[in-house]
Protein backbone atom coordinates (compact mmCIF):
# COMPACT_ATOMS: atom_id res chain seq x y z
CA UNK A 1 0.00 0.00 0.00
CA UNK A 2 1.43 3.65 -0.85
CA UNK A 3 3.26 4.96 2.11
CA UNK A 4 1.60 8.46 1.19
CA UNK A 5 -1.54 7.86 2.87
CA UNK A 6 -0.41 6.72 6.35
CA UNK A 7 -1.82 8.99 8.72
CA UNK A 8 -4.07 11.19 6.75
CA UNK A 9 -7.47 11.67 5.57
CA UNK A 10 -8.41 9.43 2.64
CA UNK A 11 -11.16 11.09 0.53
CA UNK A 12 -13.12 8.07 -0.99
CA UNK A 13 -16.45 6.28 -2.39
CA UNK A 14 -18.82 5.21 0.27
CA UNK A 15 -22.01 3.97 -0.26
CA UNK A 16 -24.48 6.07 2.62
CA UNK A 17 -27.71 5.39 4.03
CA UNK A 18 -29.24 8.42 4.57
CA UNK A 19 -32.63 7.42 5.74
CA UNK A 20 -34.23 3.97 6.29
CA UNK A 21 -35.33 2.03 3.15
CA UNK A 22 -34.49 4.68 0.86
CA UNK A 23 -31.45 3.76 -1.56
CA UNK A 24 -28.18 4.29 -0.82
CA UNK A 25 -26.17 7.28 -2.28
CA UNK A 26 -22.68 6.90 -3.59
CA UNK A 27 -21.13 10.26 -1.78
CA UNK A 28 -17.40 11.54 -1.51
CA UNK A 29 -16.34 10.37 2.37
CA UNK A 30 -13.39 11.19 5.11
CA UNK A 31 -12.03 8.45 6.91
CA UNK A 32 -9.69 9.56 9.36
CA UNK A 33 -6.55 7.58 10.00
CA UNK A 34 -6.50 4.62 12.54
CA UNK A 35 -5.98 4.97 16.42
CA UNK A 36 -4.72 3.11 18.79
CA UNK A 37 -5.69 -0.66 18.36
CA UNK A 38 -7.24 0.23 15.15
CA UNK A 39 -6.32 -1.01 11.32
CA UNK A 40 -7.76 0.84 8.03
CA UNK A 41 -8.20 -1.44 5.33
CA UNK A 42 -8.87 -0.99 1.61
CA UNK A 43 -11.82 -2.67 0.61
CA UNK A 44 -11.52 -4.48 -2.83
CA UNK A 45 -14.89 -6.96 -2.23
CA UNK A 46 -17.98 -6.80 -0.05
CA UNK A 47 -20.70 -9.10 0.34
CA UNK A 48 -24.49 -8.11 0.70
CA UNK A 49 -26.11 -9.83 4.17
CA UNK A 50 -29.69 -10.07 5.00
CA UNK A 51 -28.55 -8.36 8.31
CA UNK A 52 -27.26 -5.40 6.53
CA UNK A 53 -30.91 -5.28 5.18
CA UNK A 54 -32.86 -5.45 8.38
CA UNK A 55 -31.08 -2.82 9.38
CA UNK A 56 -31.55 -0.73 7.01
CA UNK A 57 -34.88 -0.91 6.79
CA UNK A 58 -35.04 0.17 10.34
CA UNK A 59 -37.08 -2.96 11.70
CA UNK A 60 -37.17 -3.46 15.29
CA UNK A 61 -34.66 -0.90 16.36
CA UNK A 62 -33.61 2.25 16.55
CA UNK A 63 -32.51 4.17 13.24
CA UNK A 64 -29.49 5.38 13.54
CA UNK A 65 -28.64 7.75 10.09
CA UNK A 66 -26.63 8.36 8.11
CA UNK A 67 -24.77 5.64 7.92
CA UNK A 68 -22.72 3.27 6.14
CA UNK A 69 -23.83 -0.58 6.00
CA UNK A 70 -21.32 -3.79 5.01
CA UNK A 71 -19.98 -6.27 7.33
CA UNK A 72 -18.73 -9.23 4.59
CA UNK A 73 -16.11 -7.96 2.82
CA UNK A 74 -12.03 -8.88 1.66
CA UNK A 75 -9.37 -5.82 1.86
CA UNK A 76 -5.97 -5.00 2.01
CA UNK A 77 -4.03 -3.26 5.48
CA UNK A 78 -3.60 0.49 4.32
CA UNK A 79 -2.07 1.39 7.66
CA UNK A 80 -2.74 0.23 11.45
CA UNK A 81 -2.97 2.15 14.34
CA UNK A 82 0.19 2.47 17.58
CA UNK A 83 0.01 -0.97 19.52
CA UNK A 84 -1.45 -3.04 16.66
CA UNK A 85 1.03 -5.61 15.84
CA UNK A 86 -0.53 -9.10 14.72
CA UNK A 87 -1.08 -7.05 11.04
CA UNK A 88 0.94 -4.48 8.86
CA UNK A 89 0.18 -2.85 5.11
CA UNK A 90 -0.21 -5.23 2.51
CA UNK A 91 -1.40 -7.56 4.69
CA UNK A 92 -4.71 -9.42 3.35
CA UNK A 93 -7.63 -9.48 5.87
CA UNK A 94 -11.55 -10.01 6.25
CA UNK A 95 -13.12 -7.68 8.60
CA UNK A 96 -15.93 -9.63 10.87
CA UNK A 97 -18.53 -7.95 12.99
CA UNK A 98 -17.11 -9.80 15.96
CA UNK A 99 -13.98 -9.86 17.18
CA UNK A 100 -11.00 -11.39 19.97
CA UNK A 101 -9.50 -9.11 21.91
CA UNK A 102 -7.46 -11.79 22.88
CA UNK A 103 -7.30 -10.61 27.25
CA UNK A 104 -11.08 -11.53 28.42
CA UNK A 105 -12.27 -14.62 29.95
CA UNK A 106 -14.10 -15.58 26.74
CA UNK A 107 -10.90 -15.03 24.61
CA UNK A 108 -8.65 -17.36 26.94
CA UNK A 109 -11.78 -19.85 26.38
CA UNK A 110 -11.35 -22.57 23.87
CA UNK A 111 -14.99 -23.17 24.11
CA UNK A 112 -16.29 -19.63 23.37
CA UNK A 113 -15.93 -16.92 20.99
CA UNK A 114 -17.87 -14.38 22.48
CA UNK A 115 -15.49 -11.61 23.12
CA UNK A 116 -16.56 -9.50 25.90
CA UNK A 117 -15.02 -6.40 24.64
CA UNK A 118 -15.69 -6.82 20.94
CA UNK A 119 -19.01 -8.78 20.71
CA UNK A 120 -21.05 -7.74 17.89
CA UNK A 121 -22.82 -4.38 18.81
CA UNK A 122 -25.75 -3.40 16.72
CA UNK A 123 -26.58 0.03 18.23
CA UNK A 124 -22.85 1.95 17.97
CA UNK A 125 -21.97 4.28 15.97
CA UNK A 126 -19.17 4.74 16.86
CA UNK A 127 -15.17 3.35 17.35
CA UNK A 128 -15.07 1.94 20.92
CA UNK A 129 -11.27 3.72 21.07
CA UNK A 130 -12.83 7.16 21.57
CA UNK A 131 -16.46 7.04 20.84
CA UNK A 132 -16.08 9.15 17.60
CA UNK A 133 -16.91 7.78 14.36
CA UNK A 134 -13.78 7.73 11.05
CA UNK A 135 -15.90 8.59 8.67
CA UNK A 136 -17.49 12.55 7.90
CA UNK A 137 -18.93 14.13 4.62
CA UNK A 138 -18.06 18.53 5.22
CA UNK A 139 -17.60 17.63 8.44
CA UNK A 140 -20.70 15.67 9.45
CA UNK A 141 -20.30 12.34 11.03
CA UNK A 142 -21.27 9.47 9.45
CA UNK A 143 -22.06 6.49 11.72
CA UNK A 144 -20.44 2.94 11.67
CA UNK A 145 -22.33 -0.05 11.18
CA UNK A 146 -21.17 -3.18 13.10
CA UNK A 147 -17.43 -1.74 13.51
CA UNK A 148 -17.31 -2.79 9.70
CA UNK A 149 -18.86 -0.47 7.17
CA UNK A 150 -17.51 -1.79 4.03
CA UNK A 151 -19.93 0.14 2.14
CA UNK A 152 -16.83 2.13 1.84
CA UNK A 153 -13.45 2.31 -0.47
CA UNK A 154 -11.85 2.29 2.90
CA UNK A 155 -13.10 1.94 6.35
CA UNK A 156 -11.40 1.60 9.91
CA UNK A 157 -11.79 -1.23 12.45
CA UNK A 158 -10.92 -2.33 15.52
CA UNK A 159 -7.97 -4.86 15.04
CA UNK A 160 -9.52 -7.39 16.91
CA UNK A 161 -12.15 -7.43 14.36
CA UNK A 162 -10.03 -7.90 11.60
CA UNK A 163 -8.28 -11.61 10.55
CA UNK A 164 -5.44 -11.70 8.39
CA UNK A 165 -5.73 -14.62 6.05
CA UNK A 166 -3.63 -16.28 3.17
CA UNK A 167 -2.96 -13.72 -0.08
CA UNK A 168 -3.01 -16.44 -2.36
CA UNK A 169 -7.20 -16.64 -1.28
CA UNK A 170 -9.32 -14.82 -3.80
CA UNK A 171 -10.82 -12.26 -1.63
CA UNK A 172 -13.93 -11.96 -3.96
CA UNK A 173 -14.57 -15.44 -2.63
CA UNK A 174 -13.60 -15.48 0.93
CA UNK A 175 -14.73 -12.20 1.72
CA UNK A 176 -18.75 -14.29 1.98
CA UNK A 177 -16.57 -15.66 5.06
CA UNK A 178 -17.26 -12.60 7.44
CA UNK A 179 -20.80 -13.38 8.33
CA UNK A 180 -23.39 -16.09 7.17
CA UNK A 181 -21.60 -19.03 5.70
CA UNK A 182 -19.22 -18.93 8.60
CA UNK A 183 -22.12 -18.57 10.90
CA UNK A 184 -23.88 -22.20 9.22
CA UNK A 185 -21.06 -23.83 8.53
CA UNK A 186 -20.00 -23.32 12.28
CA UNK A 187 -22.62 -24.28 13.87
CA UNK A 188 -22.70 -27.95 11.80
CA UNK A 189 -18.81 -28.14 12.07
CA UNK A 190 -18.13 -26.85 14.92
CA UNK A 191 -21.07 -27.56 17.24
CA UNK A 192 -23.63 -30.12 16.16
CA UNK A 193 -20.29 -32.46 15.00
CA UNK A 194 -22.39 -34.80 12.48
CA UNK A 195 -20.94 -38.10 12.02
CA UNK A 196 -20.16 -39.89 8.94
CA UNK A 197 -22.81 -41.65 7.98
CA UNK A 198 -25.06 -39.23 10.36
CA UNK A 199 -28.45 -38.20 10.01
CA UNK A 200 -29.26 -34.02 9.56
CA UNK A 201 -32.19 -31.80 9.75
CA UNK A 202 -31.74 -28.13 8.54
CA UNK A 203 -34.58 -25.60 9.10
CA UNK A 204 -34.53 -22.76 6.72
CA UNK A 205 -32.54 -22.70 3.18
CA UNK A 206 -31.60 -19.13 3.57
CA UNK A 207 -27.72 -18.74 2.78
CA UNK A 208 -27.19 -19.73 6.73
CA UNK A 209 -28.86 -22.72 6.11
CA UNK A 210 -27.54 -23.97 3.17
CA UNK A 211 -23.99 -23.15 4.69
CA UNK A 212 -25.15 -25.23 7.47
CA UNK A 213 -25.99 -28.07 4.74
CA UNK A 214 -22.77 -27.38 3.24
CA UNK A 215 -21.39 -28.45 6.86
CA UNK A 216 -23.50 -31.11 6.71
CA UNK A 217 -21.49 -32.60 3.64
CA UNK A 218 -18.44 -31.74 4.69
CA UNK A 219 -19.15 -33.84 7.64
CA UNK A 220 -20.21 -36.73 5.77
CA UNK A 221 -23.71 -36.92 6.66
CA UNK A 222 -25.48 -39.00 4.99
CA UNK A 223 -29.13 -37.61 5.19
CA UNK A 224 -29.45 -33.90 5.04
CA UNK A 225 -33.26 -33.15 5.23
CA UNK A 226 -34.21 -29.75 4.33
CA UNK A 227 -37.21 -28.29 5.93
CA UNK A 228 -38.95 -25.26 5.19
CA UNK A 229 -42.60 -23.54 4.35
CA UNK A 230 -43.07 -23.62 0.83
CA UNK A 231 -45.03 -20.08 0.36
CA UNK A 232 -42.51 -17.83 2.49
CA UNK A 233 -39.82 -19.88 0.68
CA UNK A 234 -40.80 -18.60 -2.57
CA UNK A 235 -41.55 -15.26 -1.94
CA UNK A 236 -38.01 -15.59 -0.94
CA UNK A 237 -36.91 -17.07 -4.25
CA UNK A 238 -34.81 -20.06 -2.06
CA UNK A 239 -34.42 -23.60 -2.79
CA UNK A 240 -37.07 -25.26 -1.14
CA UNK A 241 -40.18 -24.16 -3.11
CA UNK A 242 -38.05 -25.33 -6.51
CA UNK A 243 -37.23 -28.58 -5.01
CA UNK A 244 -41.01 -28.82 -3.31
CA UNK A 245 -42.27 -28.57 -7.42
CA UNK A 246 -40.29 -30.57 -8.57
CA UNK A 247 -41.27 -33.37 -6.17
CA UNK A 248 -44.95 -32.46 -6.82
CA UNK A 249 -44.51 -32.62 -10.83
CA UNK A 250 -42.20 -35.40 -11.13
CA UNK A 251 -44.87 -37.48 -10.80
CA UNK A 252 -46.04 -36.22 -14.43
CA UNK A 253 -42.98 -35.58 -15.56
CA UNK A 254 -39.65 -37.55 -15.81
CA UNK A 255 -37.08 -35.90 -13.23
CA UNK A 256 -34.45 -35.66 -16.13
CA UNK A 257 -37.05 -33.48 -18.67
CA UNK A 258 -36.84 -29.82 -17.23
CA UNK A 259 -39.74 -28.55 -19.91
CA UNK A 260 -41.68 -28.04 -17.35
CA UNK A 261 -39.79 -25.40 -15.75
CA UNK A 262 -41.06 -22.06 -16.19
CA UNK A 263 -38.53 -19.90 -13.90
CA UNK A 264 -34.90 -20.65 -14.92
CA UNK A 265 -33.62 -18.77 -11.42
CA UNK A 266 -35.31 -21.32 -9.49
CA UNK A 267 -33.92 -23.88 -11.61
CA UNK A 268 -30.33 -22.81 -11.09
CA UNK A 269 -31.01 -22.57 -7.24
CA UNK A 270 -32.16 -26.14 -7.21
CA UNK A 271 -28.76 -27.16 -8.91
CA UNK A 272 -27.43 -25.65 -6.12
CA UNK A 273 -29.16 -27.19 -3.22
CA UNK A 274 -27.88 -30.43 -4.72
CA UNK A 275 -24.26 -29.21 -4.54
CA UNK A 276 -24.66 -28.24 -0.59
CA UNK A 277 -25.87 -32.24 -0.25
CA UNK A 278 -29.72 -31.78 0.59
CA UNK A 279 -31.56 -34.92 -0.30
CA UNK A 280 -34.27 -35.02 1.32
CA UNK A 281 -37.20 -32.07 2.03
CA UNK A 282 -40.28 -31.50 4.47
CA UNK A 283 -42.35 -28.77 4.21
CA UNK A 284 -44.43 -28.56 7.70
CA UNK A 285 -47.68 -27.11 5.86
CA UNK A 286 -48.29 -30.50 4.05
CA UNK A 287 -48.63 -32.74 7.16
CA UNK A 288 -51.41 -32.47 9.52
CA UNK A 289 -48.87 -33.47 12.63
CA UNK A 290 -46.09 -31.68 14.02
CA UNK A 291 -42.77 -31.56 11.95
CA UNK A 292 -40.76 -33.01 14.32
CA UNK A 293 -43.19 -36.48 14.44
CA UNK A 294 -42.87 -36.39 10.88
CA UNK A 295 -39.09 -36.35 10.63
CA UNK A 296 -39.26 -38.73 13.47
CA UNK A 297 -41.26 -41.42 11.38
CA UNK A 298 -38.86 -40.88 8.42
CA UNK A 299 -35.61 -41.96 10.31
CA UNK A 300 -36.95 -44.22 12.76
CA UNK A 301 -36.93 -41.97 15.93
CA UNK A 302 -35.44 -39.19 14.89
CA UNK A 303 -32.28 -37.35 13.31
CA UNK A 304 -28.85 -37.81 14.58
CA UNK A 305 -28.49 -33.72 14.32
CA UNK A 306 -31.19 -30.62 13.72
CA UNK A 307 -29.73 -27.15 12.88
CA UNK A 308 -31.81 -24.49 13.22
CA UNK A 309 -31.27 -21.13 10.82
CA UNK A 310 -34.51 -19.40 10.83
CA UNK A 311 -35.38 -17.22 13.61
CA UNK A 312 -38.61 -18.72 14.16
CA UNK A 313 -39.54 -20.10 17.87
CA UNK A 314 -41.26 -22.81 16.48
CA UNK A 315 -38.73 -23.95 14.27
CA UNK A 316 -36.33 -23.77 17.34
CA UNK A 317 -39.13 -26.48 19.38
CA UNK A 318 -39.37 -28.81 15.99
CA UNK A 319 -35.31 -28.73 15.61
CA UNK A 320 -35.16 -29.70 19.02
CA UNK A 321 -37.62 -32.40 19.58
CA UNK A 322 -37.25 -33.72 16.22
CA UNK A 323 -33.66 -35.25 17.27
CA UNK A 324 -33.17 -38.89 18.49
CA UNK A 325 -33.19 -39.84 22.19
CA UNK A 326 -30.00 -40.90 23.86
CA UNK A 327 -27.83 -39.09 21.24
CA UNK A 328 -29.25 -36.28 19.53
CA UNK A 329 -28.39 -32.73 19.84
CA UNK A 330 -30.13 -29.61 18.25
CA UNK A 331 -28.07 -26.54 17.20
CA UNK A 332 -30.08 -23.16 17.69
CA UNK A 333 -28.52 -20.49 15.11
CA UNK A 334 -31.42 -18.15 14.44
CA UNK A 335 -32.13 -15.21 16.72
CA UNK A 336 -35.95 -14.61 17.83
CA UNK A 337 -38.13 -12.59 18.99
CA UNK A 338 -37.10 -10.67 21.93
CA UNK A 339 -40.96 -11.83 23.77
CA UNK A 340 -41.01 -15.36 22.47
CA UNK A 341 -40.63 -18.41 24.98
CA UNK A 342 -38.93 -21.91 24.26
CA UNK A 343 -41.26 -24.33 25.28
CA UNK A 344 -40.88 -28.23 25.64
CA UNK A 345 -41.86 -31.21 27.99
CA UNK A 346 -38.56 -31.70 30.32
CA UNK A 347 -38.61 -35.27 29.31
CA UNK A 348 -36.95 -34.38 26.38
CA UNK A 349 -33.80 -33.21 27.90
CA UNK A 350 -34.45 -36.18 30.52
CA UNK A 351 -34.16 -38.37 27.46
CA UNK A 352 -30.94 -37.16 27.18
CA UNK A 353 -31.50 -35.10 23.80
CA UNK A 354 -29.15 -31.98 24.04
CA UNK A 355 -29.98 -28.45 23.12
CA UNK A 356 -27.05 -26.28 22.25
CA UNK A 357 -27.31 -22.56 20.61
CA UNK A 358 -24.39 -20.52 18.13
CA UNK A 359 -23.00 -17.26 17.68
CA UNK A 360 -20.86 -17.11 14.47
CA UNK A 361 -20.83 -20.80 14.42
CA UNK A 362 -18.74 -20.58 17.10
CA UNK A 363 -15.43 -19.14 15.12
CA UNK A 364 -12.85 -16.79 16.81
CA UNK A 365 -12.18 -14.79 14.31
CA UNK A 366 -8.71 -13.97 14.45
CA UNK A 367 -7.74 -17.23 15.60
CA UNK A 368 -10.02 -19.72 13.54
CA UNK A 369 -11.23 -18.01 10.20
CA UNK A 370 -7.50 -18.23 8.55
CA UNK A 371 -8.25 -21.99 8.78
CA UNK A 372 -11.73 -21.59 7.15
CA UNK A 373 -9.99 -19.79 4.39
CA UNK A 374 -7.52 -23.26 4.18
CA UNK A 375 -10.48 -25.25 3.46
CA UNK A 376 -11.64 -23.23 0.65
CA UNK A 377 -7.68 -23.36 -0.75
CA UNK A 378 -7.61 -26.63 -0.30
CA UNK A 379 -10.44 -27.76 -2.56
CA UNK A 380 -12.69 -29.29 1.21
CA UNK A 381 -14.97 -25.86 1.10
CA UNK A 382 -16.88 -24.98 -1.76
CA UNK A 383 -18.17 -21.14 -1.94
CA UNK A 384 -18.35 -20.17 -5.30
CA UNK A 385 -21.89 -22.13 -5.35
CA UNK A 386 -23.09 -19.02 -2.66
CA UNK A 387 -21.94 -16.03 -5.18
CA UNK A 388 -25.58 -15.76 -7.47
CA UNK A 389 -24.13 -12.02 -8.42
CA UNK A 390 -21.81 -9.54 -8.84
CA UNK A 391 -22.08 -5.64 -9.71
CA UNK A 392 -20.16 -3.34 -9.74
CA UNK A 393 -20.12 -0.27 -6.25
CA UNK A 394 -21.63 1.89 -8.30
CA UNK A 395 -24.59 -0.82 -9.31
CA UNK A 396 -24.69 -1.06 -5.19
CA UNK A 397 -28.24 -0.77 -4.84
CA UNK A 398 -29.20 -3.99 -7.36
CA UNK A 399 -27.60 -5.89 -4.98
CA UNK A 400 -30.42 -5.16 -2.58
CA UNK A 401 -33.20 -5.50 -5.07
CA UNK A 402 -31.69 -8.99 -5.80
CA UNK A 403 -31.81 -9.95 -2.28
CA UNK A 404 -35.40 -8.37 -1.65
CA UNK A 405 -36.40 -10.22 -4.50
CA UNK A 406 -35.14 -13.76 -3.48
CA UNK A 407 -32.98 -13.67 -6.54
CA UNK A 408 -29.68 -14.30 -4.60
CA UNK A 409 -27.97 -15.71 -1.92
CA UNK A 410 -25.09 -13.72 -1.89
CA UNK A 411 -24.29 -10.67 -4.59
CA UNK A 412 -20.27 -9.77 -4.69
CA UNK A 413 -19.94 -5.81 -5.00
CA UNK A 414 -17.02 -4.94 -6.69
CA UNK A 415 -15.61 -1.84 -5.36
CA UNK A 416 -13.62 0.89 -7.33
CA UNK A 417 -16.07 0.33 -10.50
Amino acid sequence: MSSSTVGQVIKCKAAVSWEAGKPLVIEEVEVAPPQAGEVRLKILYTSLCHTDVYFWEAKGQTPLFPRIFGHEAGGIVESVGEGVTHLKPGDHALPVFTGECGECPHCKSEESNMCDLLRINTDRGVMIHDSQTRFSIKGQPIYHFVGTSTFSEYTVVHAGCVAKVNPAAPLDKICVLSCGICTGLGATINVAKPKPGSSVAIFGLGAVGLAAAEGARISGASRIIGVDLVSSRFEEGSVFFFFQQVLEDSAQHKLNDYSFIDDISLFLFFLAAKKFGVNEFVNPKDHDKPVQEVIAAMTNGGVDRAVECTGSIQAMISAFECVHDGWGVAVLVGVPNKDDAFKTHPVNFLNERTLKGTFYGNYKPRTDLPSVVEKYMNGELELEKFITHTVPFSEINKAFDYMLKGESIRCIIRMGE
